[in-house]
């Protein structure tokens, strides 16, 4: 399951020892086109990686703070650290390959 950050708290995805978070905006085509992929990669890696949706529209401070200026961006974070970062639609073998490349 993706969780959702609300009012720019960090502190789960922080907390986590893996985490994908994906950056995106509801007005966003490439995010529409993420968002259901992301949700099967979070059921097949249930218990190996936390994810998490950003709405950078709600979120402008954690927006900031990972330096986001385009969308859909996904950040993989590992034990509170910004590990890695991909901007735009992948298809979902790649977004897989990605999100276990840091692992």
């Amino acid at each position: 399951m993706v969780k959702i950050i609300e009012k720019s708290d960090l502190s789960a995805v922080k907390a986590s020892p893996y985490a994908v978070v994906d950056f995106s905006a509801t007005w966003c085509g490439p995010c529409k086109m993420t968002a259901p992929l992301l949700e099967e990669l979070s059921e097949e890696l249930a218990g190996q990686v936390d994810f998490f949706n950003c709405d950078v529209d709600l979120n402008p401070d954690a927006a900031e703070e990972f330096e986001i200026s385009s969308i859909p961006a996904l950040v993989i974070m590992k034990n509170g650290r910004k590990e890695a970062m991909t901007v735009g639609f992948r298809p979902k073998p790649a977004l897989k390959d990605f999100v276990l490349s840091a692992k």
